[in-house]
């Protein structure tokens, strides 16, 4: 009898260990290298978006992308990478439209901004990815610029105005096949009647929304390291650069063709460091 209480309570203690331990991969921070021939970046990536991180972790022991370009660049903007069809690609050729077959559910984190040296997942825009969906291996790390806080005041504008803008897509997408239907039967005042009913609603819909303000801490970053806040909340944040800042900066400043991929071929190799 003491011996069958003695063992109940070593399995109590243990399903307490058990359930009391979190997981690893939400304690453990996981790095990864990208070497290049103008130095190393190592990345620290975030538990915040589990998806992204497992992701970018399986294609890099897969060795996915080595021997991929960085094959996008744009200076005080960012550089992106990670096209399959980028290995071995014959110069001049236009890049950016690769995958590994398949795309990722945004983990957008509202908590996660674009300053310099995010990493963050590419993807498709427009109305054909409402859902904001990540590529499966393209991503880009953003270099971006210093702001001033007037600079920042006339963004605030522009973003509130491009929210809506996509509102009113949204509208005008919905009640598509109402407005073929009107034209296909040549009734122009009921056309017309609906555009203006439907530009209506979504104005109301966007005053009822609090305006996109950049706050304070997002300021202190954008006025002083620098980034690119017309991209919040728009893509996937995923890591960030903690060494080799200036590796970053020295790729972002080749020189580059009208598709913006660079003259030389910067290519990359991906470590997983823990």
């Amino acid at each position: 009898m003491k011996q069958f209480g003695y063992s109940l309570l070593i399995l109590t203690l243990l399903f307490q260990v058990s359930c009391g331990t979190p997981k690893k991969s939400q304690t453990v921070e996981h790095h990864v290298k990208i070497e290049t021939s103008y130095g190393d970046m190592t990345i620290r990536l975030f538990n915040q978006t589990p998806a992204h991180r497992d992701n970018f972790i399986k294609l890099t022991k897969e060795g996915f992308f080595d021997g991929l370009l960085f094959h996008r660049v744009i200076e005080n903007f960012m550089i992106q990478g990670g096209d399959p069809d980028s290995k071995n690609a014959e110069a001049g050729k236009r890049l950016g439209g690769g995958t590994p077959g398949y795309t990722l559910p945004a983990e957008i984190d509202s908590s996660l901004f674009h300053k310099r040296g995010v990493l963050a997942a590419a993807r498709r825009g427009g109305p054909s990815n409402p859902e904001k969906r990540s590529s499966g291996s393209q991503f880009y790390i953003l270099q971006g610029t210093v702001f001033s806080h007037g600079a920042l005041d006339t963004m605030e504008i522009k973003m509130n105005k491009q929210r809506e803008k996509q509102l009113m897509q949204k509208h005008f997408n919905q009640a598509q096949d109402e407005l073929n239907q009107l034209k296909m039967e040549n009734k122009l005042d009921e056309f017309n009647i609906r555009v203006a009913e439907l530009r209506e609603a979504a104005s109301q819909e966007a005053s009822q929304l609090a305006p996109i303000k950049i706050d304070a801490e997002r300021r202190e970053a954008y006025t002083t390291v620098g980034g690119y806040p017309s991209l919040d909340n728009e893509y996937t944040i995923f890591g960030e650069v903690i060494e080799g800042l200036d590796v970053l900066d020295k790729i972002a400043a080749v020189a580059t063709d009208q598709y913006d991929r660079p003259l030389e071929d910067v290519q990359m190799k991906v470590k997983v460091l823990d």
